[in-house]
Formats: structure tokens, sequence, C-alpha cells
């Protein structure tokens, strides 16, 4: 029987970071939050390590246009709370829509990537944008 040992990369195997560009105009949210999450964690790379982030920078455009299926259009809830007694405040999607689109996709992001430092420095690598304009087009190369 063969026996796998565990690949941790050395610091001469590290790959320079690229930066991803999405456009999330027509696409579904979860189909797309999962796509973000794959390549924030390097899940699509052949070094994936679960341990070290190197995944890439993701950049998404137009995500006003996102869009969801069945009635979550109407019928999905965000909360968020402050911390003190009686203030959770709740919206619909439409809400958060119209008020702040970046706001979903990265809540849905967020929910799939690891709940620890890794999850949340992996985070900080997704950079979100309504409409088709963004400040990396140095980076997109």
């Amino acid at each position: 029987m063969k026996r796998l040992s565990t690949y941790f990369p050395k610091p001469s195997d590290k790959q320079q970071e690229t930066w991803e560009l999405i456009d999330a105009e027509g696409q579904i949210l979860g189909r797309l939050a999962r796509d973000i999450a794959v390549k924030l964690q390097g899940k699509d790379l052949p070094t994936y390590t679960p341990s070290s982030i190197n995944g890439s920078f993701v950049v998404v455009t137009n995500v006003e246009k996102i869009n969801v299926t069945g009635n979550k259009y109407e019928d999905k809830m965000y909360y968020r709370h402050s911390g003190y007694v009686g203030n959770l405040k709740s919206f619909t999607y439409k809400e958060m829509s119209e008020t702040n689109p970046e706001r979903i996709l990265r809540l849905a992001v967020k929910g799939m990537l690891p709940n620890n430092k890794l999850g949340r420095k992996m985070l900080t690598r997704l950079k979100i944008y309504t409409g088709d304009t963004h400040p990396h087009t140095s980076q997109l190369g």
C-alpha cells in the first residue's frame, strides 16, 4: 500500500501573487460566492495547503447586477445586531441590494471561508465594486 505524504510549500515554491477579475453581471449569488471562495483559498491550485494563504486576489465588478433564484429577492433576510438588548436589525435582500450590494456578496463569501484568522486574512484579498471601473487595472496586467 502506497503512503501519501502531505505537501508543505517551501519558501522557494512560493508563487507570485495573482489577481483575478470577475464580472458578476447575470451570475447567481451562491455559485459566484463559491467560485470566489475557491480562488481566495487557492483550492484551484496544485500547491493548495490548508494552513497557508496561497490563493489569488479577486476583483469583482458589476456586483449590483447579481441574480438570485426563486423568491429570494423578496424573502431572503439579513440580520445585524449591535450587541445591545433589542437592537436586532433585519433587512431583506431587496433593501440590501438597493443600499449596499457589495455587502451581500461579501457576506456570502465570508460564510464559505474558514472561520478563523486565516479566513479573515483571505477575505481582505477580496475587492468588490459596483460598476465596471476599479482601481486595480495595473495589478491585473
